[in-house]
């Protein structure tokens, strides 16, 4: 789609009139527009831009307010012409507006859409070597709200209440109704409170956006960004001066940094993030993403002097990046000097969660277990399941593919299906299953082909044979965004809806990503930076979620914390029965994640083809467009 087939915005509005910096605006195009929570608004515009008219197709009625006129009640099947500066009243506010009136803000918007397509191409660079010069693909993205499903599903109420107790969250998406948006948080959810110093590590960075979503990032004392971004004189000439930039050198060609996370620094604590979504407009309201939080005490509040598996990890990441980090006057609180180091200074024996991180560079010796898919093999190899997990099954889910063969498959596999029984007994090889979304998925998403873009996969990578007996189906019901495309990244072993272990991260499934055993297994080559976590049940049966940064929470004695003892924790989707539950042992905490698809995932049947974003799609979407278009 050109930039000049933008006719306007419809800019959301607060009840007192002033703009809504909280909601994106909803481009207008020519033609058919579909808007609204249950796609019950049309917005017809003419070729000739000169005659609009907005209509109401479902039950719901909205209403129109032209100048000092009376409001124009729209029922189900009614008409009505939409001029600029019209006002537009049902779930929200909202004023249209041409894009003639907007001193080229929408084009603007338009043209980091197509930056942003150019960018997702180089996240598929694997250690294949296979980036070539693809076709260019427009990432123009509407936001058109419509539900994933008529109604409530009856566990909602899992969702509504799944602001999880061990930090995992997906993010909001615009547009889904009230109950699939429960405990799901948007980035000012995140920032916030007296940050001191903000660490924000990312792939691509959209610095207006960023700071129109987030205006705490203009005030904090010092915002370091860790980026992988190429153009870094445009990230210069619109930063703030209290930001600061730094690219961590990529040693190996066709690697990213495609680490994402954050590190809030705070008066008492730090607040640690890992996440899915790119720092653009796209990725924190239009897609299904992930992230997992939690706030950390300084030492000297808690007494400990020891380092934890965490600590390490996390410093031993970030001194890997070779940032030589920066000092600070921040007042009242004096000089402040930021590197790896300095997160020895705060207590994550309480971490809920372990650290998986991918650097750059041939990995042996010590180091072959550090990084990677070795690194996550020697954590569940020490680990014990359930006996229900022995040869269970694996899922792998992500949105970009790299170029794989069997032997890879194989590595992966067994990293993945390490870990043993209660009773020493190895857990053995897991059947794994990849969830990828279809042509069709993508074409009745709620952007339509334009999701597609975010889905960086080649017909040269996704048609390879040995993938046929993987492919599953993307069914998001339970929690609203089964047209949500995911950008979220998960990799699970589970036994219908009990989980053994769940990692949440930046990596898709690529050698580059990953790593990839050479050298007669001695050697791991990595090309990328990339970040995750990993949901055990033996890390959760110590967690004790005890400080926060932002709310005045009792701060627990450890020698107190430890009185109860740890309990034996089960892992369930927000899709478990309550008849599942009670199968199990009577005294076992149940923690409940919000994977938000469905487990088992159906298998693609027949007629189901995976996407591939070089290829043209003829079928219009649920906007008419076609792809490319």
């Amino acid at each position: 789609m050109e930039v000049e087939d933008q006719i306007g915005l419809l800019l959301p509005l607060l009840a007192n009139g002033e703009e809504d910096p909280s909601v994106a605006a909803i481009p207008i195009f020519r033609g058919f527009n579909s808007v609204g929570r249950s796609s019950n608004l049309v917005v017809e515009v003419s070729s000739s831009a000169l005659e609009m008219e907005i209509s109401v197709t479902g039950s719901s009625s909205i209403s129109i307010k032209s100048g000092s006129s009376a409001k124009i009640i729209l029922s189900s099947q009614s008409k009505s012409p939409l001029r600029a500066g019209d006002i537009v009243e049902g779930d929200r506010f909202f004023k249209f507006m041409l894009c003639s009136s907007l001193k080229g803000k929408a084009a603007a918007s338009q043209s980091d859409n197509v930056l942003a397509s150019n960018k997702r191409k180089r996240q598929i660079e694997d250690d294949e070597a296979f980036a070539r010069a693809l076709q260019q693909e427009d990432m123009a993205t509407t936001v058109h709200s419509k539900n994933t499903r008529g109604g409530e599903p009856e566990n909602s109420k899992m969702l509504q209440s799944s602001r999880s107790p061990c930090g995992f969250q997906l993010l909001r998406v615009q547009g889904l109704p009230d109950w699939a948006n429960a405990g799901c948080v948007r980035i000012s959810d995140v920032i916030k409170g007296d940050v001191l110093v903000a660490i924000l590590s990312n792939y691509m960075v959209d610095i207006e956006w960023l700071l129109s979503a987030c205006p705490l990032l203009r005030s904090i004392p010092q915002v370091v960004m860790i980026h992988g971004e190429s153009n870094v004189s445009q990230l210069q000439s619109v930063k703030p001066s209290n930001w600061l930039l730094f690219k961590p050198r990529l040693w190996i060609s066709y690697g990213t940094h495609h680490s994402k996370a954050m590190l809030l620094v705070y008066p008492t604590g730090v607040r640690v993030v890992v996440h899915t979504a790119n720092l653009i407009n796209i990725d924190w309201n239009n897609k299904t993403q992930g992230l997992w939080m939690q706030d950390f005490p300084l030492k000297s509040m808690t007494g400990i002097t020891t380092a934890s598996d965490f600590e390490n990890d996390l410093v031993d990441y970030l001194t890997a990046l070779e940032w030589s980090g920066c000092t600070v006057d921040v007042q009242h609180h004096g000089q402040m000097k930021i590197n790896a180091s300095y997160f020895r200074n705060f207590d994550f024996s309480n971490a809920a969660v372990r650290l998986i991180g991918s650097i750059p560079g041939y990995h042996s010796g010590p180091q072959l277990n550090k990084w990677g898919h070795m690194k996550l093999r020697s954590i569940l190899k020490e680990e014990k399941f359930d006996k229900k997990f022995q040869n269970s099954p694996l899922v792998y889910q992500f949105s970009s593919l790299g170029s794989l063969d069997e032997k890879w498959m194989e590595e992966f596999s067994s990293s993945l299906s390490e870990g043993s029984t209660l009773d020493g007994r190895r857990l053995g090889l897991g059947e794994a299953q990849i969830i990828f979304p279809t042509v069709e998925d993508v074409r009745q998403s709620l952007e339509g082909y334009r999701a597609g873009a975010a889905i960086p996969s080649p017909a040269k990578n996704v048609e390879k044979p040995l993938l046929k007996k993987y492919w599953s189906r993307w069914q998001a019901e339970h929690t609203g965004r089964s047209r949500a495309m995911p950008h979220i990244k998960t990799f699970v072993r589970f036994r219908e809806n009990a989980l053994a272990w769940v990692c949440l991260t930046s990596s898709n499934l690529s050698k580059a990503a990953w790593g990839a055993l050479q050298k007669n297994k001695t050697q791991l080559m990595i090309r990328s930076y990339e970040l995750g976590v990993v949901f055990l049940p033996s890390m959760l049966s110590k967690f004790k979620n005890r400080y926060s940064c932002t709310e005045d929470l009792p701060l627990i004695n450890e020698n107190e914390a430890c009185k109860t003892g740890a309990p034996n924790v089960k892992l369930y989707t927000l899709a478990a029965t309550e008849s599942m539950d009670e199968e199990e042992d009577t005294n076992a905490k149940i923690i409940r994640l919000p994977l938000p698809y469905a487990l088992p995932p159906p298998r693609y049947s027949s007629q189901d083809e995976p996407w591939k974003w070089d290829k043209q799609y003829l079928h219009p979407d649920v906007y008419g467009k076609r792809w490319p278009n």
